[in-house]
């Protein structure tokens, strides 16, 4: 589900009116409804109405059900007889495989068909660098899942091979949201001063033209942030209320 175009989610149903054509108007609402359970817009357990979605869109039941049932197939929805469609929880001992996974398939995209830096990739990556310093200035949970997911889509610029980018994009989808569940309020600022780091970082690599550096800088950090969240998830586990 790669090459997803540019959502403007403040007028879905107005993108999905000038859609070119089916295929065009499924990404849309694809891309769309991900980035909302991704962002916690619709929370774990979060029940679906195809009735609501198809009126708030201005479309029939029919696409919509196209796009509910591969996100149900990538793990993100979950259709209950008698209930309906559920936004799924996301647990991280059951996604601790997902993770090593992920962590490898880092580190391939320094050597599996690796970009050519050039111009365009420079400016996006100098552009997603602005973004992470305006978030270090004001601290966000929104603004860190914003910028965690738009920057995974800029790293997997790094490598031209398209199965990766399947594969890598869809573990993704299935891990961002613990960030947003397991981060207390006290740690929030911490979180994303390392984040925007490994922004920094991988930019500062990119620019040198060292993309299998930029690789193994981001395998790097996605080890360490995994460790931070078992360390969260523990702290919760041991102290429910707070």
């Amino acid at each position: 589900m790669t090459d997803l175009p540019d959502i403007d989610t403040d007028d879905v149903a107005g993108q999905l009116e000038q859609a070119a054509n089916a295929q065009e108007r499924f990404q849309i609402l694809y891309s769309v409804l991900r980035d909302r359970i991704c962002v916690l817009v619709y929370p774990p357990g979060t029940q679906l109405s195809e009735e609501a979605l198809a009126a708030e869109f201005g479309i029939s039941r029919s696409p919509l059900r196209k796009a509910l049932q591969i996100l149900e197939a990538d793990g993100l929805l979950q259709s209950q007889q008698g209930v309906g469609t559920l936004v799924t929880d996301v647990d991280l001992d059951e996604l601790d495989q997902v993770y090593q996974l992920r962590m490898e398939l880092n580190e391939l995209t320094g050597k599996l068909s690796p970009a050519v830096v050039d111009g365009v990739l420079l400016q996006a990556f100098g552009k997603i660098r602005l973004r992470a310093d305006g978030l270090r200035q004001s601290p966000s949970r929104q603004g860190f899942a914003r910028l965690n997911i738009d920057f995974f889509h800029i790293f997997q610029l790094l490598s031209e091979n398209r199965p990766l980018h399947d594969v890598a994009e869809k573990l993704f989808y299935q891990t961002c949201r613990i960030w947003l569940t397991l981060i207390p309020d006290r740690d929030l600022v911490k979180e994303v001063e390392m984040f925007c780091d490994e922004v920094d970082e991988i930019t500062n690599a990119v620019a040198t033209d060292d993309v299998r550096a930029a690789a193994l800088i981001r395998r790097a950090h996605l080890s360490m942030g995994f460790r931070r969240l078992q360390r969260h998830k523990n702290m919760v586990v041991d102290n429910p209320g707070e």
